[in-house]
């Protein structure tokens, strides 16, 4: 039985392709046009990062500040809206703008540095745009747990950097859909406990063929890459065999 119908077989769907802060390796990472290029490309889900500026507006940055991506070695969290705008030349985009531009697909929110005020703010921007059904989120215990209490609806994916696994009363308060793993850390038995369990699992950030094809035969519902269109090869190579 090939991989797609053992998936099929398992009442599972196919594998989801999962853009890391877009299409990096063809355009700038988190940037309107890097969400547009990955969707192309067959990305199933984009995971973006998401911070807050000076004046409290979500906007689209992994680091804290401006500096490896638009050289300006400037906080974020000391600068309002508009002074991003002029440094990047309005290359650093809103939350609102990036869920425009993935219309009806699916955007995956990194929560780096979240506290309980700015995952409010997140969530909330989330809510007023009529998000919620094609937003997740993801990061470590303390920002998914602000995530759960600013949304009892809101779907996780809980970034786990260990191999064992969660504490029941994590996961009792969390309820994550997801378990997201570094890819180093995924195995057969790593993906069959956590589905027995009743979660998926997804992993990041798989950019070589070889580490794609070991992580679709050990069972993961989703990877996230750099490499959009590598990944999609190996998936339509997959279900060929």
């Amino acid at each position: 039985m090939d991989l797609t119908a053992a998936r099929e077989a398992a009442g599972r769907p196919p594998v989801t392709v999962v853009g890391h802060r877009g299409d990096p390796y063809r355009v700038r990472e988190n940037t309107l046009r890097s969400i547009g290029s990955a969707i192309e490309r067959g990305a199933g889900a984009v995971e973006i990062d998401v911070r807050l500026t000076k004046d409290r507006v979500p906007v689209l940055l992994h680091d804290d500040t401006l500096k490896r991506l638009w050289r300006h070695d400037r906080p974020l969290a000391a600068l309002t809206y508009e002074q991003v705008r002029e440094l990047t030349y309005g290359g650093v985009p809103t939350l609102r703008e990036a869920l425009l531009t993935a219309g009806e697909n699916r955007l995956m929110l990194d929560l780096p540095g979240g506290d309980e005020s700015s995952v409010r703010t997140i969530v909330g921007t989330v809510r007023e745009c009529g998000a919620g059904e094609r937003v997740y989120y993801c990061a470590g215990a303390v920002a998914m747990l602000q995530v759960r209490a600013a949304d009892p609806h809101a779907e996780i994916a809980l970034t786990w950097t260990s191999l064992a696994p969660p504490r029941p009363v994590l996961l009792d308060v969390v309820r994550p859909r997801w378990l997201n793993y570094r890819f180093g850390l995924v195995s057969r038995g790593l993906t069959e406990r956590v589905h027995r369990d009743g979660m998926l699992v997804s992993a990041w950030t798989a950019d070589t063929p070889r580490t794609m094809r070991k992580l679709i035969m050990n069972g993961v519902d989703a990877v996230t890459t750099n490499r959009v269109d590598a990944l999609t090869a190996v998936l339509r190579k997959a279900q060929a065999a």
